[in-house]
């Protein structure tokens, strides 16, 4: 959650550092410190230290949730549907929640040959992904499992970016047999290369117990310790990392 106690304010170029951020508390000046230390203090250090970008009022960061299954009667969009309205009742100030469903993206396969017709089209669905991708500040995947991984519609659509999603924060929301655990873990290693950084907790639904026939979901309550505590680490991550981009 964000607080008042601190703000911060971007510093220009070439005014001391870098970036250097101010640090301001009930309007007095505390002096300057460098944002290896701010952000260090934010995650790491006093448990009641937060950040917040004061906007007055607007939309600070943008969150994407990214219903990540192309499959015909995916379970995806109704988990995403789930996580989304959670987080809106969170009533984070300032922060925008956004569903984005990969089959939307008529993506082409990374490097394959395309024909003529087809070229133009698939150039537009690259670029309207990329353009979607880079419009936000942190990201929530929600993923099923396949055969110990991310499904492969995915992994192609995460190839397709590096700038876009560099110096951001991801959390995971996944679904399957052992809730999706062995994708998140898949998700780790690709978002990595990415330059993503990933949070700790993550929302694991069970085909077995939170959904009925294994494709009308009914999610058990208790769920919501792990979804809470994930927003509280993707939005501090995001903004942390909003203040070196």
């Amino acid at each position: 959650m964000w607080h008042n106690n601190i703000k911060l304010t971007k510093c220009k170029r070439g005014e001391g550092e870098s970036f250097i951020e101010k640090q301001v508390h009930g309007g007095k000046k505390l002096g300057n410190t460098s944002i290896i230390s701010r952000i260090s203090n934010a995650l790491f250090g006093n448990k009641n230290t937060t950040i917040t970008i004061d906007e007055k009022g607007k939309t600070t960061m943008k969150i994407g949730i990214i219903s990540g299954s192309v499959r015909e009667g995916r379970n995806s969009a109704a988990v995403s549907e789930w996580i989304h309205e959670f987080a809106e009742k969170r009533n984070d100030g300032g922060i925008e929640y956004e569903i984005v469903a990969l089959a939307n993206y008529d993506l082409p396969l990374l490097g394959a040959k395309l024909p003529e017709d087809r070229q133009a089209a698939a150039g537009a669905a690259i670029q309207a992904w990329s353009e979607k991708m880079a419009s936000f500040d942190g990201y929530v995947f929600v993923t099923p499992e396949y055969n110990h991984a991310v499904g492969g519609a995915l992994k192609n659509a995460l190839d397709f970016l590096k700038p876009e999603v560099a110096d951001k924060a991801a959390g995971f929301v996944g679904y399957g047999s052992l809730g999706g655990a062995r994708a998140h873990e898949n998700m780790r290693v690709i978002l990595g290369e990415l330059s993503v950084a990933t949070v700790h907790t993550t929302v694991n639904f069970s085909l077995m117990t939170d959904f009925e026939n294994m494709s009308n979901f009914v999610p058990n309550d208790y769920h919501a310790g792990n979804a809470t505590a994930m927003f509280n680490e993707l939005i501090k991550w995001s903004g942390a990392l909003k203040t070196i981009r």
